[in-house]
């Protein structure tokens, strides 16, 4: 099993950027296809972005263009830079394996709020 630590969000006004941090700890993290998800309020989990382990990167259509994923595998660590962030962006942030299969505990998640 690994733990997700996520951390970054905040409160940022539209067309602002954050940089979110995913901290992995447990487990072989560098095997793993990573993503992250986010769930807005009364909204199902769905995913972002994913990175594999060789780096080839997938995102959701509603983020293309403006997020970018990338891990640091010796830092066990999976960021999101989020950039021209817009009010439909805000939610609940999380990182985990993109199977379901393989899939660990959710972690906490990190708040984004984007304010028009």
């Amino acid at each position: 099993q690994v733990q997700y630590v996520e951390s970054g969000g905040g409160l940022v006004q539209t067309g602002g950027s954050l940089r979110l941090s995913c901290i992995a700890s447990g487990g072989f993290f560098s095997l793993y296809t990573i993503a992250w998800y986010r769930q807005a309020p009364g909204k199902q989990r769905g995913l972002v972005a994913s990175i594999g382990p060789n780096g080839s990167t997938n995102y959701a259509d509603p983020v293309k263009g403006r997020f970018t994923i990338s891990r640091d595998n010796a830092k066990k660590t999976v960021y999101l830079q989020m950039n021209d962030l817009k009010p439909e962006d805000t939610a609940v942030y999380y990182c985990n394996k993109l199977l379901a299969s393989q899939r660990d505990a959710w972690g906490q998640g990190t708040q984004v709020t984007v304010s028009s």
